[in-house]
């Protein structure tokens, strides 16, 4: 490979793998498309190889565009450890990190770790953006987030690989509960099947496929009538007898449960997992340490979380 392969370069093309497209890469790194194409030909160019090929009305990446891919998010994070390690020699008096969260992560597990941060690192400034999963972990990949808290439910369809590449830690387990009118006869143990007639108010994409696969796999499909992810919202068609809903535990902190509506755990089966992930090398970046330090500390028990023994991160393949 010629060594005149920039960084530019390996942004674009794991922008376009994580997008699957050339226009959605555009507009996640804020760039017009002509611009993205032709940082595209311009790294076809340095590495003698086609990156892109043409896939209906996307496009999908060769086998070196992958492998290139995959690296991109490597050298992202070493630049950004070598980057911080000069300015901060060591320290996080006037580091600065951003972190990506899903938004029930927002009002509960998020503000314990900033004021954590604000407490023993006054210095240090940090960002949050709120996002779900899938756009934090490629805020991630492509370096406009340093630390992401995201959710995987067991058995995520097509959700083995997001975590492709990147270093991620398993902190909490997260209840998964079922919102139903105050005199529905539903209650814990109960046949799940027993909801195959009932209209579902749905939520963001990640949890809609959640209710999905778990509606599947009790031998229905729901009839999902209204959709939003706003807690607040489906609590409320909820007690007007709108339809019933899956909720995580976690939205249930900072939304009280309004009269007319039962909240009913679930088998621990339909749990969700929390992590906590960065990218290999994050770690050694004095300011992600600080985030990730933070996170260790979490009250989950204040939470209604279920905390995760810590171990050793784990890395995706990739």
């Amino acid at each position: 490979m010629p060594d005149d392969l920039d960084l530019a370069s390996l942004r674009v093309v794991r922008a376009v793998a994580d997008t699957g497209s050339i226009t959605a890469a555009a507009a996640l790194l804020g760039y017009s498309q002509p611009a993205i194409s032709q940082q595209l030909r311009r790294a076809e160019r340095q590495v003698g190889q086609p990156l892109v090929l043409r896939a209906g009305r996307g496009v999908a990446l060769t086998e070196a565009g992958h492998r290139l891919a995959a690296h991109a998010v490597h050298v992202q994070a070493a630049l950004d450890a070598a980057r911080q390690d000069l300015d901060d020699l060591g320290g996080v008096a006037t580091g600065h990190v951003t972190l990506a969260g899903f938004p029930s992560a927002s009002s509960t597990i998020v503000p314990d770790v900033l004021s954590r941060l604000r407490d023993r690192h006054p210095g240090l400034t940090v960002d949050y953006v709120e996002a779900e999963p899938p756009e934090a972990l490629a805020r991630l990949r492509d370096g406009s987030a340093d630390v992401a808290v995201t959710f995987r439910h067991g058995g995520d369809p097509g959700g083995e690989h997001d975590l492709d590449g990147l270093l991620h830690r398993a902190s909490f387990v997260d209840r998964t509960v079922l919102a139903v009118p105050s005199a529905h006869p539903f209650t814990r143990g109960d046949d799940f099947g027993g909801l195959a007639h009932e209209r579902w108010i749905g939520g963001c994409p990640r949890c809609r496929g959640h209710l999905l696969a778990t509606c599947a796999a009790s031998g229905f499909e729901p009839e999902i009538v209204l959709e939003t992810d706003n807690a607040l919202a489906v609590l409320g068609l909820v007690a007007a007898g709108l339809g019933v809903a899956l909720l995580p535990g976690l939205s249930l902190v900072s939304a009280a449960v309004p009269r007319g509506v039962r909240v009913v755990e679930l088998d621990d089966g339909l749990a969700r997992v929390v992590h906590v992930v960065h990218g290999r090398g994050g770690d050694r970046v004095p300011s992600v340490r600080a985030v990730l330090d933070a996170f260790e500390q979490v009250d989950g028990d204040a939470l209604g979380l279920v905390p995760v023994p810590r171990g050793e991160p784990s890395t995706a393949p990739g």
